[in-house]
Parts: structure tokens; C-alpha cells; sequence
């Protein structure tokens, strides 16, 4: 099985800067494989806790070097929850990848681990008879310190549903629960490997040579 790993965090690191810099990124340094995935970016401001600033992937398995180039982009300048990643915020930005593995369809909406399990809800809305999904990474539940329930009905509201939130349409979830490796790395991590790998420093269009 294939985890996730350093190469492939520096790979995403690797696309964002190319991105900026207007260049076509170092090849990856990792085989390809064929799995689900995620990229998420956050950001540590005056040493506090690291923000969410982007997490967009996919749970369908995709070529993991395609992959992982496309939802590096994605999630730093096209989630819907927050503005543009900038280039001026390289030098705060951690980023996590996560490759999905062990899918198993739980028997109820309460059958899953927090901490060890990703979690994948489908429901038909009530109100309008839409079909409404969403997921959430295994680590989500664990940081927010929530109860599963906790968990349910926030994913619920990170679907789309508006409207109250009853044990009886809970019960009627639909859940697929899953495990992940990730890796995470900090920027200044990403400097130092480059640095060390490739010989070079990194100068980045738009972002101040004084920051790093």
C-alpha cells in the first residue's frame, strides 16, 4: 500500500510555487500510484494553533502525481471558503497530504471511531428531496474535540442541509467510513529540503525576500 509521504507534500509545495513563479514544476519524486487523496493547507500565525485555509480532494482514485498537482491548486486558490492562497503567505503555510484507504460501508450513522476513521455521509434532504453528501478527513472529529453525533451534524451543514436536524433523519444516513496516511510539512521544512536536495534557494515571485 502506498502512504503518504515528504516527496509528496514537497510536490504540492513544489506546484503552488511554480504557479506563482509562472514555471512548470520539478518532477515528482515518488511513484505513481492510484489512489484517493486530499490537500490541505493551513496557516500558523504567531506560533498559534495552525488555520484551515483550503481542503479540497477527491474519493474517487486518481493517478497520484496528476493527482496531487491538480488538488494542490485547487484547494490553495479555488475553496469556496476562503480567498486565494497568496504568495506572500508561502512562508506560514504547513500543508498536509492524506491518501485514502480501507472503505467499508458502517451499518449505522454512529459506526465509526473518532480519530481513526474519515467519515462520508449521503442523504436524501427532506425539504427539497435532493441527494446531499459530504466528508470529512479522520483527524476533523479529533481536532474539534466533537462527539460522533457532533461530527454528523456538522457534515450534514457542510452538505447543504438547512434544515432541522432530527434522530430520525440521522438514522436514515447513508455512511462510508475510511482511514488515511498523511503527511504533513511546514514551509520552512520545504526550504530546507530544497535546499539540501536541489542545491538552491528558493526565490519566490511576489513574495518578500525578507520573509524567509
Amino acid at each position: 500500500m502506498v502512504s503518504a509521504n515528504r516527496e509528496m507534500v514537497v510536490y504540492c509545495f513544489d506546484t503552488l510555487v511554480s504557479h506563482y513563479n509562472s514555471e512548470d514544476s520539478p518532477p515528482p519524486a515518488f511513484d505513481e500510484g492510484h489512489h484517493p487523496l486530499f490537500v490541505t493547507w493551513k496557516k500558523v500565525v504567531n506560533g498559534g494553533e495552525p488555520r484551515l485555509r483550503g481542503c479540497i480532494g477527491t474519493l474517487e482514485a486518481r493517478w497520484l502525481i496528476n493527482g496531487f498537482k491538480d488538488y494542490a491548486l485547487t484547494s490553495a486558490l479555488r475553496d469556496r471558503r476562503f480567498p486565494p492562497i497568496q504568495a506572500k503567505e508561502l512562508p506560514f503555510l504547513e500543508c498536509t497530504v492524506s491518501i485514502l484507504t480501507d472503505y467499508e460501508t458502517a451499518n449505522h450513522y454512529l459506526d465509526w471511531e473518532v480519530g481513526k476513521h474519515g467519515i462520508i455521509i449521503e442523504f436524501t434532504d427532506p425539504d427539497n428531496n435532493t441527494r446531499r453528501s459530504a466528508t470529512y478527513l479522520p483527524e476533523v472529529a479529533a481536532q474539534e474535540a466533537w462527539t460522533k453525533t457532533e461530527a454528523i451534524d456538522s457534515l450534514m451543514r457542510k452538505a447543504g442541509y438547512n434544515g432541522t436536524i432530527t434522530e430520525s433523519l440521522r438514522k436514515r444516513i447513508l455512511l462510508t467510513r475510511y482511514q488515511s496516511t498523511l503527511f504533513t510539512m511546514h514551509y520552512s521544512e520545504y526550504l530546507s529540503y530544497v535546499k539540501t536536495t536541489r542545491g538552491v534557494a528558493l526565490s519566490i515571485v511576489g513574495a518578500k525576500p525578507g520573509n524567509h
